[in-house]
């Protein structure tokens, strides 16, 4: 069944929501109109969502309808398959735009960075442009407008000058790229005129930023609870999105003697073996999670329940956190705590390792998180700690501490660890067959005949 859902302060703008024949929710944007009209087209939607389900002719009702209605929403209907265009000749831009969204099953985030893509789109080629007049040239300077920089007027009547990122430009090339790409497919056109349209690289190192531990420290000291400095803790030191992955973890997602947690992320949901992930619980985040743990409601499931108001501003709280804590914001607040945490992994870990526990590929974790910091400079030229102590400075990596050469009677005793299965460069323990001349006797025990 369709029903009618109402927008703006008074409730006239309005929209049909429904599912399609494959059970997927739809809508049919109305715009302004009164309750009667309304009324009229819920009905003749339900009609038509009847005669396709069953592959029949539509109700006389519905095709009235249709007839009635201007070539706007008539548009909007074809584009949701419900109707045919009225002229098969001429397929408009706006026709394309709307069945795109139409057919597009994605999250609501996703939506909303579609519809940034479609608006400019609208803005520049124009609603009823016929689809098969628009050229390369037209890609060429609709992508020349959206990467030079416009100007802004205030409500003040201040003036300022603003100007896309280069990343933002690249994914909405790519968005145009898809949407004409799926008109070919879909036989509304022969060719894409923005098949070869540049679109650059959707990372933005300008904005990258590495944050230090001895800096998280003193944000966390800042946090007016327990809750806060798990949400901080969570994305620096186990590399969580916040507020997706954070506001979805669990008590019963944790295991306190294996040192792991299950993470679940709504944002790779989608694909394959992405869906949820196992995380190492990081000796940095163990005691902020125990003390949230002992505080916790009897019962209690949401390990941050704070999170599951949807409305709460955390980066505007943050900011506050931040300059209580003395420390110069940065941006992409929390991205960059989950990029830091990335960043010290792939250090000590194989970078195979680190995608998985960050749930995505290494060639994404290149492009997105991993940061090249001073001391990598530093270790590099040998200045600095590096020129002081290299020693310090290699041990922060296993995978490039050299074999001890000094005699064996010279070295120190290795210390004993809890797990000797974890220690690295345990072959120095054959030191003795390396260093030692072989006996006449060889290898073998000597017996009474020898």
């Amino acid at each position: 069944m369709a029903s009618i859902g109402r927008e703006g302060e008074r409730g006239e703008l309005k929209r049909i929501m429904f599912r399609d024949t494959a059970g997927k929710q739809k809508s049919l944007r109305l715009g302004k109109c009164s309750e009667r009209n309304a009324l009229l087209a819920l009905s003749a939607l339900e009609h038509l969502l009847e005669a396709k389900q069953h592959d029949t002719a539509p109700h006389y009702d519905a095709v009235r309808w249709l007839e009635r209605i201007d070539d706007r929403i008539h548009a909007r209907v074809v584009a949701l398959e419900l109707a045919q265009p009225r002229d098969t000749a001429v397929v408009t831009v706006g026709m394309l735009l709307d069945r795109f969204c139409a057919a597009a099953s994605v999250k609501a985030s996703t939506m909303a960075a579609y519809k940034q893509t479609t608006d400019s789109l609208r803005a520049h080629l124009g609603d009823d442009t016929p689809l098969v007049t628009i050229t390369p040239a037209y890609a060429d300077s609709w992508r020349k407008s959206i990467a030079e920089p416009v100007n802004v007027t205030d409500e003040d009547g201040n003036e300022t000058t603003k100007q896309l990122a280069p990343a933002t430009v690249a994914k909405r090339v790519h968005v145009a790229r898809a949407i004409f790409k799926r008109a070919v497919r879909w036989g509304l056109m022969d060719s894409s005129p923005f098949a070869d349209l540049r679109a650059g690289s959707q990372s933005n190192p300008d904005r990258a930023f590495y944050v230090p531990v001895e800096t998280i420290r003193s944000i966390l000291a800042a946090c007016p609870d327990d809750e806060w400095r798990a949400i901080v803790a969570l994305s620096r030191f186990a590399g969580l999105r916040c507020p997706s992955e954070v506001v979805g973890l669990r008590w019963g997602d944790i295991v306190w003697d294996k040192g792991r947690m299950t993470v679940r992320s709504p944002k790779t949901a989608s694909h394959e073996g992405h869906a949820v992930r196992v995380v190492p619980i990081a000796p940095e985040l163990r005691p902020i999670l125990q003390a949230l743990f002992d505080r916790a409601e009897p019962g209690a499931e949401a390990v941050v329940p704070r999170l599951r108001d949807g409305r709460v501003n955390l980066r505007t709280q943050f900011e506050r956190i931040i300059a209580r804590a003395g420390v110069k914001p940065w941006p992409r607040l929390f991205h960059n705590l989950r990029a830091s945490c990335a960043t010290d992994w792939v250090e000590h870990f194989p970078a195979h390792v680190v995608a998985g526990w960050l749930g995505h590929s290494p060639m994404i974790a290149a492009q997105h998180y991993l940061q090249t910091r001073d001391a990598h400079f530093d270790l590099a030229a040998g200045i600095g700690k590096a020129a002081t102590n290299p020693a310090t400075t290699m041990a922060t990596n296993p995978a490039t501490q050299a074999r001890p050469h000094k005699p064996k009677e010279q070295r120190s005793q290795p210390e004993s660890h809890e797990n000797q299965g974890l220690m690295v460069g345990c072959g120095i323990v054959c030191d003795s067959v390396e260093n030692k001349l072989m006996g006449v006797t060889g290898l073998e025990p000597v017996t009474s005949a020898m």
